[in-house]
């Protein structure tokens, strides 16, 4: 079986994370089973009343998009596979009920594994992102004192057509993510922010869910592929 992408990740310090968050991201390709979570975003979308029409416009790439509500249910689905190049991967494919639709965001987390042969030299974790793979971001991860996964995403690049365009600092858009075990509820807490400097905040989402996994029907999954519903409409081999 092949070990969980933020395990190759984090090495050593993936055992600091408390135990449920060490479950939800303990996913690895092969094991016959993927994550389902369910549960309620407290907040989610784009604040920004100006910003939206131009979010719309984004839309059918089903990363970003322009409503905003509170009390939204949404559902996860995380399947952990082998990308198309070979690369460890995991996929998650979100769907936000909001009241006047349905909309979906989806990404695929690859680990890159390193090519030296330094002894506990970790993976390095690049993110594409929506339907067809287009924005890409490398990805910091680390864990907290109190046992959350902390992500930071990096240096964003498009890929249109035969095109590799890195986008500048000043015009890159930054993920601030953490997820963690509220003990008390008995429940995952997520929040995610997406910030823009000259922008300010584009996206949010937080919430809580509850995880569970479940296994892939015979003949579903061959292997270690991603099922068919839960494939992009194009992978993008460059990162």
């Amino acid at each position: 079986m092949n070990a969980p992408i933020y395990q190759l990740a984090l090495g050593d310090d993936f055992t600091r994370l408390a135990p449920e968050v060490q479950e939800y991201f303990s996913l690895a390709a092969g094991s016959g089973s993927y994550g389902i979570g369910e549960g309620v975003f407290d907040v989610v979308g784009c604040r920004q009343r100006w910003l939206r029409p131009l979010l719309a416009l984004t839309g059918s790439e089903q990363a970003f998009f322009p409503e905003y509500g509170e009390g939204i249910p949404f559902r996860i689905e995380n399947h952990a596979h082998v990308d198309p190049f070979g690369r460890p991967a995991l996929t998650a494919r979100r769907e936000i009920y909001f009241p006047t639709g349905t909309r979906l965001f989806h990404d695929t987390t690859s680990a890159v594994l390193p090519s030296g042969q330094q002894p506990n030299e970790r993976a390095r974790l690049v993110d594409h992102i929506g339907r067809y793979r287009r924005l890409v971001t490398d990805l910091d991860v680390t864990v907290t004192d109190e046992g959350r996964l902390r992500g930071i995403s990096r240096a964003s690049r498009l890929f249109l057509g035969p095109l590799r365009l890195p986008l500048p600092a000043a015009l890159d858009a930054k993920a601030y993510a953490e997820q963690w075990w509220d003990e008390a509820e008995g429940k995952h807490r997520i929040q995610v922010k997406v910030i823009q400097p000259q922008i300010g905040l584009v996206l949010v989402y937080a919430g809580r869910f509850d995880y569970r996994l479940a296994p892939y029907l015979p003949g579903a999954v061959p292997g270690t592929a991603l099922p068919r519903y839960a494939e992009p409409d194009r992978w993008e081999p460059r990162i």
